[in-house]
This record gives C-alpha cells, structure tokens and sequence, in this order.
C-alpha cells in the first residue's frame, strides 16, 4: 500500500531532481556569462554567446562534467536520506541534506576536472552552478510539496481506512497514520469487537461497530482499505470479516496467517515499521494506474477540443426541439461507493424520472437496471443520441475531473447498488469508465448477472493493453450503434 506510493513517488522525485540539476547547470551558464560582463571579469572559456546556440555550444565541451555532476548530485542526495520520508522532512532537515550532499558533490567534483584535464573550465561557473542547484533543489521540494499537500486537500490522492482493532498496537500504528497524513491517508473510524466501546473515540476517531458490522460500515462509508491491527487470539473472529472484504473488492491489511482467499492476490508489505500482509482484489502496479490517468486527462482533453464543434451544435438542436436543460445530471455510485455527478446530453423529456415508476412492469432487463427498448420518455433527437452514444460526450469532463475513466465499469445509480448481490459490489472496486466489455459486447442484449460476470472478469485480467482493446473495440461499437437502445 505505503510502501509501493511511496515508491513510485520517491522514482519520480529522482527524476525531478535530475532534471532540476540540469537546468541548474544551464542557469549557471547564463548567469556567470552575465556575471563576467558586469564586474568585467575575464570571458569564459567555450562562452561564445549568452543564448540556447552558446548554451550547447559550451555544453558540448562541458559534457564530461555535467555527465558527472548529475549521478554525484543523485547519488549524494540518497546518501542523506533526501528520498526517504521526503514528505514528513520539516524544511530544515530538507535544507541540511540538501546542503550537506551538496558539500560531497562539491568534494568530488574535481575528479572529473582532473580526470579530464578540465584546465579551462570556469571556477566561477563551478561556483555559481553549484550554488544554482542547491537553491533550486530547496525550492523544488518545497514546491513540490506544497503541490501534494494541495492536491490531499482537494481530496484527489486520498486512501480512505477503517482500522480493525483498538489495543496498544492499534493505537500505535493510528498515530503512525495521523503523523503521516500528508501522504493522503484517512482513517474513518474504527472497529472493536467489545460491545461497550461503540461510539468511543480513540486517538480522535470513532468506534463505529464490531467486527460483524464491518459489510454494514463499509456498505454506509466510502472505505478503501480495511487494516486489521488486533491481537492473535482475534484471528478466527476476522475470518468472516475478511471474506467479506474480499467479496466486495475492498483491500484488506493484516500481520496475521493466511486465508483460504480465491479472489485477492497476497503480497508482503510494511508500514512504517508494522509488518503488514496485504490482499488485493485488484492488482495494478502505480506505473500502470499513473499511465492509465495521464491517458484519461491527454485523451479527454483532445476530445473536448476536437469535438466542442460538435457538442455545441448537439446543445443548440436539444435547447430548440425539447424543453428543459441541455444537459442531465444524474448522482452515481463511483471508486468503493464515491458519490458523483454524471454528466449526460438530455435525451429525455422533462420529469422522465418521476415517470420511471409508471414504466417499471414493462422492464426488460433482469436485476436492478431498467431498461426498455421503446422507451416513451426518449425525445425523438434523444433515440438518435442514445444510438449514436453522443449523449455520454458530456462524461468527457467526468474523466477529466477523475470521476471516471475511459475504461471501467460503468457507473451505478446509489439504489441499483443497495439491491446488488454480495458478489456484485465488487465492481465497485474500480473507478467506473464510459466504455467497458459490456459496452462492446451488446449493451442491453446481455442480461443482468452476465453483465455482472464481465465487469468481475474486466477486474480480475486488467492490464493497459486490455484497455486498449477495449477502446478500439467501441469506436466500431459506436459507429455501428451495435446494443445501443
């Protein structure tokens, strides 16, 4: 959980790091250029120019230094422990192994310039360069930081945990969570198997039931992940639990013995010193996911750009052929039972909704969904909408927002979900998508539990190349119309 976040974060922070020393090193050649001009000091060797031209130039002959200045940098930096618990670092241990590595970069610097016989390279270059990267690299992380922190408090990022367990340990390790919030980490409450503790507050949080109550919380609450942090004699009381968790798609942690799980993948972890055992129901590494997001936002974005024309003129025709708004907002049921509003080109008429209860006997799908194939409500342009799928452009900017994706289940109504099968709810463990095996396996012609079937079957074999597949499957899907109603 922690563990790999923190990972894949501390990777990219690497990179940040390197890229900003390399821009310090071009900042050091301008400035010390200029530098040399006002105190009229002597020209610099290589500096032909104080523009890109001259940069290269001068980075050609320099390409020694730089091809060592960098890892130094790198390799100094982890040396401090600068890539460890970065985002718990209060600014002055940040400054300290900032300035400290800088201090061993520095040292061992004049191996390269007497390796290379690097006599004509600028000591005020050096100089400047040097002192270029420590400020950049402080800001930097303050930067990036105060990034992260805004990005929590907009909720993006954060991991929602219902801790198991009120003892000495679990205490402990719900004040390891709290010292660490910065990392996107919440706990919602907590559960104790004794009775006389519901509704107590411990460490600030409150007991919301015992461990039989777990399906009833996590059903109430958006939780992501379950931690089991309770003693050894509690272990076949948390049998059940886990089972539960597992049939829903919540990852469960725990420090105890295995399950006899059919589902979730095990995986061996650790959180800040507390050995955890994690199961996961759904396995992405956070490349992947991070890939899978940076595709969302590029490709919703383009479409919105490519397809304003059409959207506009979509809104204009639905304004003058039918009365009410242009576009439908409906609440669904997202990632572990997120609420958020779809958005969708009305294709209705107005008050369709309060209509449904009329239409009901005449459902034509089985399970919680209804669906009919003349439905009354539709206006005329809406058919064509519907059967071209142009009434779910407007989802585009749910994708931006990170409501959805472009592949995933598809997104439930909160009282379809209350009428879902133990089993079902674990479709709810993915952040929901416009288009999924369902969407390009005949839609409406496919009955309920089979539906259900192939979103668990989307889950269980995930990978960025299904999702590819997938979306190259529905454009011919949309273009033919094939299930649409």
């Amino acid at each position: 959980m922690v563990r790999e976040r923190q990972a894949f974060l501390r990777n990219w922070v690497v990179i940040i790091d390197g890229v900003v020393i390399i821009l310090a090193f071009a900042a050091g050649y301008f400035f010390s250029f200029h530098l040399r001009r006002t105190y009229g000091f002597d020209e610099m060797a290589f500096a032909i120019a104080p523009n890109l031209k001259g940069w290269w130039y001068f980075t050609r002959h320099h390409f020694a230094l730089i091809a060592f200045y960098l890892p130094l940098w790198i390799i100094a930096l982890a040396s401090q422990g600068a890539y460890k618990d970065f985002r718990t670092k209060t600014f002055s241990n940040t400054l300290v192994n900032i300035v400290v590595a800088g201090g061993l970069t520095a040292l061992a610097l004049g191996t390269p310039i007497f390796l290379f016989k690097m006599v004509l390279t600028s000591r005020l270059f050096i100089g400047v360069m040097w002192v270029l990267t420590v400020v950049f690299l402080v800001v930097e992380r303050q930067l990036l930081n105060l990034l992260l922190d805004y990005v929590h408090a907009l909720g993006y990022n954060q991991v929602n945990l219902l801790i198991v367990g009120t003892g000495r340990r679990a205490r402990e390790f719900i004040q390891v969570v709290k010292s660490h919030a910065n990392w996107g980490l919440r706990i919602v409450g907590l559960i104790d198997d004794d009775h006389d503790m519901f509704g107590k507050e411990i460490e600030g949080y409150r007991v919301l039931g015992r461990i039989q109550d777990i399906p009833f919380v996590i059903h109430r609450k958006v939780i992501d992940r379950v931690i089991f942090v309770v003693p050894r004699l509690w272990l076949n009381r948390i049998d059940e639990a886990v089972l539960a968790c597992e049939r829903e798609g919540i990852p469960t942690s725990i420090s105890m013995d295995l399950y006899d799980l059919r589902i979730a993948k095990v995986r061996q972890t650790d959180f800040s010193g507390f050995p955890l055992l994690e199961f996961e129901t759904f396995a992405a590494k956070e490349w992947q996911l991070f890939v899978k997001r940076v595709i969302d936002l590029a490709l919703a974005f383009l479409m919105l750009v490519l397809l304003s024309p059409l959207m506009l003129l979509l809104a204009m025709v639905i304004k003058l052929t039918s009365r009410g708004p242009i576009f439908f907002k409906q609440q669904r049921c997202g990632l572990n039972g997120r609420t958020f509003t779809l958005y969708k080109f009305r294709s209705m008429f107005v008050d369709s909704e309060l209509k449904r209860r009329e239409l009901e006997k005449s459902n034509e799908m089985d399970g919680p969904v209804f669906k009919i194939k003349r439905d009354p409500r539709i206006t005329p342009l809406g058919r064509i909408l519907r059967k071209l799928s142009l009434d779910e452009l407007p989802q585009l900017f749910n994708v931006l927002k990170g409501d959805m994706s472009f592949v995933g289940p598809r997104p439930p109504l909160a009282i379809e979900v209350e009428l879902y099968k133990m089993w079902q709810r674990r479709r709810l463990s993915l952040k929901p998508g416009l288009t999924c095996i369902w969407q390009v396996s005949g839609r409406n012609k496919i009955g309920f539990e089979k539906w259900m079937e192939m979103d668990m079957e989307y889950i269980d074999k995930w990978s960025l190349w299904l999702d590819f597949k997938i979306m190259v499957k529905t454009v011919f899907v949309v273009m033919f119309g094939y299930g649409a109603s």
